[in-house]
């Protein structure tokens, strides 16, 4: 098995890049990314039939190397839930940290304000967090911590290595015009990591040719290009796009929303023929991008 995922690496495409440098990079670590790799492959091997089953859409070995993740970083993840959680926490180690990250309680109210306990679960949500990753981590020492956007504690600022944003900008994405959450997040994503530190990011793409409006992330689907940009513009080098998480398959078009793949298969009844063909496809086309804070 560690043989088979070390081969996934190797394997792993990188179709575009940016001149930039490789400081604060630590991809290609020497012996400690060997060691890395292998520890990575075995947790990934411990992991429950129905995570292993989803590696074939999230490819999580060749994701977290292409990122530079590797045991002992203090690494945030945003929307953070038990599924890379799960991976994250055996794999930084004892010497590692595991910071959870959600959105504000002004981003959250303008879909819930007039939902009292969706709201207070939020509020509640870093404390839960901790105490259930805690619970994950079992008899291991990886620190866990976490926050709401806009309330990033002042001692972490400059102490993030790693900044992960899986599946997770379309949210940002789709009420910048209205209280500039994407601009906000990515000016606190910057300000917690350490000089040299990457943003890696998962996202489900929308085709460069569609509707912009339809495309602002409401649907799950955001623009590569203009994400790009958008972080260019917040202050990070570009260092990298790969492929690998990329699905052909998925071609969404005007009325399509993410949510109609797998694993939701939202608006497929059991047993249809429109369920065999969102089956068929499998989990979204995604961009993998990477960016780096500055020196």
């Amino acid at each position: 098995m560690i043989k088979t995922i070390r081969s996934a690496f190797v394997g792993a495409a990188v179709l575009v890049t940016a001149g930039c440098g490789n400081s604060g990079d630590t991809t290609d670590a020497g012996s400690t990314g060997v060691d890395a790799s292998v520890k990575l492959a075995a947790v990934l091997a411990a992991q429950p039939a129905e995570v292993r089953a989803r590696y074939q859409f999230r490819h999580p070995a060749e994701t977290l190397e292409f990122l530079g993740v590797i045991p002992g970083m203090t690494v945030a993840d945003t929307l953070a839930g038990s599924y890379y959680s799960n991976i994250l926490l055996p794999y930084l180690g004892d010497e590692g940290t595991l910071i959870g990250v959600a959105y504000s309680m002004a981003h959250h109210a303008l879909d819930y304000a007039d939902n009292p306990e969706r709201m207070a679960r939020h509020r509640a949500w870093p404390q839960k967090y901790v105490v259930d990753a805690t619970g994950w981590r079992g008899e291991g020492k990886t620190k866990v911590s976490s926050f709401l956007f806009t309330e990033m504690p002042e001692e972490m600022k400059g102490t993030i290595d790693v900044f992960l944003l899986f599946r997770a900008s379309h949210h940002l994405n789709k009420y910048e015009d209205k209280i500039g959450t994407r601009t906000q997040a990515f000016s606190e994503i910057y300000a917690a990591l350490k000089p040299g530190g990457i943003v890696g990011i998962v996202q489900h793409r929308a085709p460069a040719a569609s509707d912009d409006e339809w495309a602002k992330g409401f649907n799950g689907y955001i623009k590569q290009a203009p994400l790009i940009e958008n972080m260019k513009a917040a202050g990070f080098e570009f260092v990298g796009a790969s492929e690998i998480n990329a699905n052909p398959k998925d071609q969404p078009g005007a009325g399509d929303y993410v949510w109609r793949l797998p694993p939701s298969l939202g608006g497929s009844e059991e047993g249809s023929e429109k369920r065999a063909q969102m089956e068929a496809i499998g989990e979204s086309d995604r961009m993998t991008l990477k960016f780096r804070k500055p020196m």
